[in-house]
């Protein structure tokens, strides 16, 4: 049976009669973050019984949620089903009152949200991994991951946040209710999140990208590339195997990117693996005629993990290299040290007990 959370406006629209009362519905589900038919005043109850039985509210159940001295908070929610998956909602930009107390800056945020219990991909460096793939999130339960964080912070209707797919699961692999999550997020009645603040994070089923930008469906690209030589992506991403580093720039060099955005490449630094100026060097070629953007994340460590997180100064290195050569380059400054931060660590705390 469909949740609610799976339709379209349009969509809805064609399911319920008279069709103006979808948007009413869309209204109470989005702007106002009900979790209950009987909360929608406006709505027939006779209405209310059919929706009630043909087209659940199925709410994520936040099991547990961890806050960062940063302002980052990590959910981990549990489906209908018993499994749990985790989203993080980033606090970018804090908000800033002048001394009269006005606002002179409001919050941003930044949604990172799952795709599927587990994940097939099996990358080494990530903790998700271990677990393995169980299913595919529906797009109700994509969706709700961005409703409920809404609802448990009080944000806004009308506060815009950006979305990425970059959670447990690999989005490219679940291609069908991703596609179909970006345009429930999109619609202007409801969440109203543009489709320019939605990237999708893949770890290059260049196959997929190719079919996504086929689409056109307006979001951002990031690839997580972490390696310049097939030798150490086969050994991060053993996927690398099926969809090698030529695919994936082969399939980059066709997706239509916004005239003011580049494509993001996710480049995970792992001390003595990828962190010196020689792989900063094969980047640079790699990327060449990309409309590119590079951006270097901290590896992350977890107990049991053999990879250790890499110097600043070596960081600061390969990134000074990248921009002296003309690429934009970024750090990423980790957020969320102080809690489970990592993909797959509070769902791992969580299973074995720990506190």
């Amino acid at each position: 049976m469909n949740s609610i959370y799976d339709y379209t406006l349009d969509e809805l629209k064609s399911e319920l009669k008279p069709s103006f009362r979808a948007k009413q519905v869309y209204n109470w589900l989005y702007k106002k973050y009900v979790n209950s038919y009987d909360e929608m005043k406006n709505i027939p109850k006779d209405l209310i019984e059919i929706l009630k039985k043909d087209y659940p509210i199925e709410i994520l159940e936040i099991v547990k949620k961890e806050q960062s001295l940063d302002g980052s908070i990590k959910y981990l929610f549990r489906l209908r089903d018993g499994h749990t998956v985790e989203a993080v909602l980033l606090l970018m930009k804090k908000r800033v009152e002048n001394e009269d107390g006005n606002v002179e800056q409001s919050e941003k945020y930044t949604v990172c949200i799952s795709t599927q219990v587990g994940c097939k991909v099996g990358c080494s460096f990530c903790l998700t991994a271990k677990g393995g793939f169980v299913r595919n999130l529906t797009v109700g339960e994509i969706v709700n991951q961005i409703v409920q964080i809404k609802r448990d912070n009080d944000i806004a209707e009308n506060k815009s946040l950006n979305i990425v797919y970059m959670g447990m699961g690999e989005p490219l692999d679940n291609y069908d209710n991703f596609v179909h999550s970006v345009k429930v997020f999109s619609e202007l009645d409801g969440l109203a999140i543009s489709r320019r603040r939605q990237t999708v994070s893949t770890s290059g089923l260049s196959t997929k990208i190719e079919k996504l930008g086929n689409e056109d469906l307006g979001i951002q690209l990031a690839i997580s590339l972490h390696a310049v030589d097939d030798e150490l992506r086969s050994e991060l991403i053993p996927m690398n195997k099926a969809y090698n580093i030529k695919s994936i720039i082969d399939a980059v060099k066709k997706f239509p990117v916004d005239t003011r955005k580049k494509v993001m490449f996710e480049y995970l630094v792992i001390k003595d693996k990828n962190d010196d100026i020689d792989s900063a060097k094969k980047l640079l070629k790699l990327l060449d005629g990309i409309k590119a953007k590079v951006n270097l994340i901290y590896f992350n460590p977890y107990p049991g993990t053999s990879y250790q997180r890499p110097q600043r100064d070596d960081m600061i290195k390969f990134q000074e290299y990248l921009i002296t050569k003309g690429l934009l380059c970024t750090i990423r400054e980790s957020k969320g040290l102080d809690i489970s931060a990592a993909c797959g660590q509070l769902k791992e705390k969580e299973a074995n007990g720990s506190s």
